[in-house]
């Protein structure tokens, strides 16, 4: 599969529910799949996985990619148990119909073993998220075929229950289930970095984001599972986020590491006083930023409760004046987390047991996208549902997430992750993509003359991400690395 091609199978009008004519023939004849599935299988005879096995109940599609023996990780984003828009799973993460469908080619490959696991926010209950959606069954199911298949939680903590005064406490794995690496000045993070920056993940020890991101020294640790894969299959859910404007192929990778200290998401203050938490120079955000240091410094609950309160009441304050009320870095200014994404993008590809990177790939990785039901609004916790009745294909991260910025009626040029996606990627082929929707080969320009729905922006980024307005052009790659001069 070639890395500037991005493949696109598209039904209308269906839901994980719903079943289409397979592409497989049983002894029995022609017969229905899953729409998962039948959109999976669609997504390989358009990239011309095994075609000599095409349509036999042999069919191998994914022997390019897995080999026999080979280790598998399957990474979704299982981002947390509930949607606390109210609007249900589907939209939320990916859904395990996607997976299954993905397993039963992954186990036909033979494997030595597949993992399945993400590192969801530390609030998550990761049994509860496991139960709702019926992944631990599902696994069971394709163990029996002779290849082992387990759900993993890379979390190194989690929070006992919910709220800004929750305590922490260990999952049980220990620092033997993970690589540090240490990117040292060759961050994409470095730029920005001084003696004085405050990285933040808003509710997290400020004092270790310190520690693992200051100048010189940028460190993260990954879930050794990750390292040791011969093969990643890394499989979103397509969604609107706060932070970054898209989470799809390219901040799908976050999930890969084990602790949140290690994540800088923001930098403390507004952009008037050099941080990006937030626009201009709110005074009643900066005594809210205080407080919640405050809170997670403390040592008790109580302590962590009294200034959790006094930090929401800075905060309802701000927003009756006008504000947001928003701590996270939820606006189209956040110049942190694209970098720390992109900084994981590396490790997933070029990062090495023994916490280094490489100058060669060290793993093949396959972005299949779960878009079925996306999700719009405030993602990637509060998202809505859109029925895009779409699964996306590719190797390269960037290049299915520009198609998947199209999608959602987007304008990749105008989200800083993407931007510079497109000038990190190691793949010089990439100077224009390829896209196939529905077996139609097209630019990414044509991609965007199909009919697609417009996706609500998240609110920190509307007026600044959309297509169509004064702001926006063309969207073709080979334009923007020019304009870049990648």
């Amino acid at each position: 599969m070639p890395f500037d091609s991005v493949y696109v199978a598209r039904e209308q009008k269906v839901d994980y529910a719903s079943r289409l004519e397979g592409e497989e023939t049983t002894s029995a004849g022609q017969h229905e799949q899953p729409v998962a599935e039948a959109l999976l299988c669609r997504l390989f005879r358009f990239a011309g996985a095994d075609k000599i096995g095409y349509g036999t109940p042999h069919w191998n599609p994914l022997s390019g990619v897995i080999r026999p023996g080979d280790k598998v990780v399957i990474k979704p984003n299982w981002v947390y148990h509930r949607n606390n828009a109210g609007h249900g799973m589907d939209c939320l993460v990916t859904h395990t119909s996607v997976i299954e469908a993905i397993l039963k080619y992954a186990v036909r490959a033979n494997p030595m073993q597949i993992v399945i696991g993400d590192a969801p926010v530390q609030g998550c209950d990761f049994e509860a998220l496991c139960a709702a959606i019926g992944i631990r069954d599902a696994a069971a199911r394709f163990s029996g075929s002779g290849v082992p298949v387990e759900v993993r939680d890379f979390r190194m903590t989690r929070r006992t229950d919910e709220g800004f005064a929750a305590p922490s406490k260990s999952t049980g794995r220990s620092s033997d289930a993970c690589v540090e690496f240490d990117l040292g000045p060759a961050s994409w993070l470095e730029e920005i970095t001084q003696d004085d920056t405050e990285f933040r993940v808003t509710m997290y020890d400020p004092d270790a984001l310190k520690r693992t991101h200051r100048c010189g020294s940028h460190r993260y640790l990954v879930a050794r599972e990750v390292m040791e894969a011969d093969v990643i299959i890394s499989v979103p859910k397509l969604k609107t986020h706060k932070k970054a404007c898209v989470t799809g192929a390219l901040k799908n990778v976050v999930g890969i590491n084990v602790l949140k200290d290690y994540l800088p998401h923001h930098r403390k203050g507004g952009s008037a006083r050099g941080g990006d938490c937030y626009e201009g120079d709110g005074v009643l955000k900066a005594m809210a930023e205080d407080l919640t240091d405050a809170g997670n410094r403390a040592g008790g609950r109580w302590l962590r409760g009294l200034y959790g309160s006094a930090a929401a009441v800075c905060c309802r304050l701000s927003k009756m004046q006008g504000g947001d009320g928003d701590l996270e870095g939820s606006w189209f200014g956040n110049d942190t987390i694209w970098r720390t994404t992109l900084d994981l993008q590396r490790l997933l590809i070029y990062g090495t047991l023994d916490g280094r990177l490489n100058d060669s790939r060290q793993r093949r990785v396959l972005n299949i996208t779960d878009a079925i039901v996306a999700g719009e609004g405030e993602g990637p916790l509060y998202p809505s549902p859109v029925p895009l009745g779409v699964l996306t294909m590719g190797n390269d991260a960037c290049a299915v997430e520009w198609v998947h910025a199209i999608l959602m009626g987007f304008d990749p040029g105008r989200i800083p992750l993407l931007q510079h996606a497109l000038g990190a990627s190691p793949h010089e082929e990439l100077a224009e993509f390829r896209v196939n929707l529905e077996g139609r080969w097209m630019s990414l320009d044509d991609l965007a003359m199909e009919v697609w729905p417009a996706f609500r922006a998240p609110e920190g980024w509307r007026g600044h991400c959309e297509r169509g307005d004064a702001n926006s052009g063309a969207v073709t790659a080979a334009g923007f690395r020019r304009s870049v001069g990648a």
